[in-house]
């Protein structure tokens, strides 16, 4: 293992699990020691559970092939066998997550989390790093209310938000205030986990409903958009957000199709798209490896982004953006594509985690 940081993954068997562990082979900070699952995988060799239902098109990975699967709702079990659990877990209500990642930070025991338990806990930070690196400031102020002295939670959003929330921070940041945006999603199958939604409900068709998305969709761009205030994330006045989720009969990739209406000061197309080629944040500056190079890449082809060709964009974390254009209804409009599973699940928690090693908060 060397000088790497040894890490966990709560919830290793499922399709966000397995994302992770694909992901962090040969990752130049961090090295999976430690896997943990339900109670019903514990005991076993990690192959000897996933090996039938790997999805990822290649074997288990050598150096997690043979750990023994623990119990993740023992925190106890990851004591000195990781410095930091990633969370993909799944049970049966939010406040069961909540509580069990709130027992692994008291035991010392960082949590970055795909979990939505957590987004709204007002000094968990919801992290998007090249949007709200700041906000991983409230940290001190959780640690200080819980008593812990290592462990903390952080989170990531919903998995739909990466394909477009970039592409509006970088207008923002460049000074021109968004008031009202309009965002339609088509959201891939395996956004739903594994085994998902049923082939029959998803051949030939489009299913316009997505369970909570587009309550997610509408609420937590404000937190990520907050400012810290008195050791509390506090929301964002606006934009006002109007959703419409669907799923389609896409593998991976979420597009987005996004209207904006700007306050009295309004960006020409041109300018638009010098802002998102010129864009970088604090992972680009830090050179962070899981960050994209150029965070939004625009294409300029009519009939693009589009998910079989654009998704895998430098290492499946690039946004990719297209079809930019004036909007009879509001200012302008385009549309967004990113990975799901990477960039909006494993991805961007391991960016997440890079983020928060930068900072200090891993040491």
């Amino acid at each position: 293992m060397g000088d790497k940081i040894p890490v966990g993954i709560l919830g290793a068997t499922g399709a966000v699990g397995q994302n992770y562990i694909f992901l962090l082979q040969d990752h130049p900070w961090f090295e999976v020691t430690y896997v943990a699952a339900s109670p019903r995988s514990a005991g076993k060799p990690y192959r000897e559970v996933v090996e039938s239902r790997w999805l990822l098109g290649a074997n288990v990975p050598e150096g997690v092939r043979d750990l023994v699967i623990e119990d993740a709702n023992d925190p106890s079990k990851a004591v000195g066998k990781c410095r930091f659990v990633f969370s993909a877990l799944e049970l049966d209500s939010k406040d069961e997550i909540k509580a069990l990642e709130n027992s692994y930070a008291a035991l010392g025991i960082p949590v970055v989390s795909n979990a939505s338990a957590h987004r709204w806990t007002d000094d968990v930070p919801m992290l998007i790093p090249e949007i709200n690196a700041d906000h991983v400031a409230v940290i001190d102020a959780q640690k200080k209310a819980h008593g812990w002295d290592k462990g903390f939670v952080a989170v990531k959003p919903n998995c739909s938000l990466q394909s477009y929330m970039t592409p509006i921070w970088a207008l923002m940041k460049a000074g021109y205030e968004v008031k009202r945006m309009f965002v339609t999603t088509l959201q891939a199958v395996s956004g739903a986990g594994y085994p998902g939604v049923p082939s029959l409900d998803m051949i030939d068709n489009v299913v316009p409903y997505i369970g909570g998305e587009e309550e997610k969709s509408e609420k937590e761009p404000l937190k990520i958009f907050g400012s810290l205030a008195d050791g509390k994330i506090v929301n964002a006045a606006g934009p006002l957000v109007a959703a419409h989720c669907n799923r389609v009969p896409v593998i991976n990739g979420h597009t987005a199709c996004v209207s904006l209406e700007f306050g009295e000061k309004k960006p020409s197309l041109a300018e638009v798209e010098k802002i998102w080629t010129e864009f970088r944040g604090l992972p680009q500056e830090l050179g962070l490896p899981f960050a994209p190079k150029q965070p939004i890449i625009v294409r300029h082809e009519p009939n693009r982004p589009q998910p079989r060709r654009d998704r895998d964009e430098d290492k499946g974390m690039a946004v990719s953006v297209g079809r930019l254009r004036d909007c009879p209804l509001f200012d302008i409009r385009f549309v967004g594509l990113s990975h799901n599973t990477v960039r909006g699940a494993a991805g961007g928690g391991i960016l997440n985690a890079e983020l928060l090693k930068a900072k200090g908060y891993l040491a």
